[in-house]
């Protein structure tokens, strides 16, 4: 479904077009929302007409508020299934209710797609395989993905990290949202693994790192390492070779052979490759084949490719005491 036909949808339900525009990016990239937020996205003061709208919501069951913090804000889940069957996402883990400081991230997220709607932001799974599977030369097993189960049972998640993509209005440039919320940043290293292969035939990109501010700096510096070291430094040949036989070796017994793997073990033990392991157990050795590819450093050293540092400009202290302790 376009865009267009999803706000059709949901405003035959007996919302405004402006109403069902705001629902439609609210089950698409949070499942949550404030009053602000509505405000913000209609270019309206706060006043009768956002509280008719929440009100309603409640009314007919569409959406479950929830205080939070220490004050009277509201953080609204938007859930109910007819709401998603309008634009087909009834499946959508949005639906499920998750922790205030779960929901809280997810704000942050909405927070960034209103203020920057001068791209398209592609949310749904569904919405980013048909983009790009129809704009890129890549088969569906060359995009983000993870596999749940064994062997029969086996389902496939595409682009499992739930996080908006934006698409710039000539569809020439992209940006990956991602939000900063672990000090640690193995998580990352292996989600710019897992794009490593699409961001390869992009003709312009960017992951947009959603930074809080009360992450302190050494930490935004320890992203910007692993962007450096995963996407900036392709592998040497040499190197790509000795860990093609490290990971495919599962017993030595011949004592030059041990004294290699004890070589290896030392050598690949660092977090770049503790996370390019992690991909190479889906993919293979297409993996190392990918980080080995200069194409993404090329691509970073004409300004094609960046990562992009964005301080989030509010506070959400106040809806939660757990925000902001990562």
């Amino acid at each position: 479904m376009t865009h267009k036909e999803r706000m059709a949808a949901v405003a035959a339900l007996g919302f405004t077009e402006r109403q069902a525009d705001f629902l439609v990016q609210v089950m698409l990239h949070s499942g949550v929302c404030m009053g602000r937020q509505y405000c913000t996205f209609a270019g309206i003061v706060r006043g009768q007409k956002m509280v008719d709208f929440f009100r309603k919501l409640v009314a007919e069951r569409y959406a479950t508020p929830y205080p939070c913090g220490h004050n009277k804000a509201r953080v609204y889940h938007v859930h109910h299934v007819k709401l998603y069957d309008t634009i087909g996402q009834r499946d959508a883990r949005f639906r499920k209710r998750t922790a205030l400081a779960h929901s809280i991230e997810r704000l942050m997220i909405l927070d960034h797609v209103i203020a920057h709607r001068d791209f398209t932001w592609l949310g749904a799974e569904q919405d980013k395989l048909a983009h790009f599977l129809t704009t890129t030369s890549l088969r569906r097993e060359e995009l983000p993905r993870l596999a749940f189960g064994q062997g029969a049972d086996v389902v496939v998640r595409f682009f499992p990290d739930k996080l908006p993509i934006g698409v710039s209005p000539d569809r020439r440039s992209h940006v990956v949202l991602y939000l900063l919320s672990d000090p640690a940043s193995h998580d990352f290293r292996i989600f710019l693994r897992r794009h490593a292969e699409l961001l390869r035939v992009l003709p312009a990109w960017s992951i947009r790192l959603l930074v809080p501010t009360s992450v302190k700096g050494d930490v935004v510096d320890a992203y910007q390492r692993a962007f450096r070291e995963e996407l900036a430094t392709p592998l040497h040949p040499q190197v790509a070779n000795e860990l093609r036989w490290f990971y495919q070796t599962a017993d030595v017994t011949a004592s030059a052979e041990r004294a290699r793997l004890w070589r290896a073990r030392r050598a690949f033990g660092s977090p770049r490759f503790r996370a390019l392991r992690k991909a190479w157990l889906m993919d293979g050795d297409r993996v190392v084949d990918v980080a080995m590819s200069t194409s993404l450093s090329d691509a970073i050293a004409r300004d094609e490719g960046r990562l992009e540092c964005h301080e989030l400009p509010r506070q959400y202290f106040h809806l939660s005491p757990l925000v902001g302790t990562a």
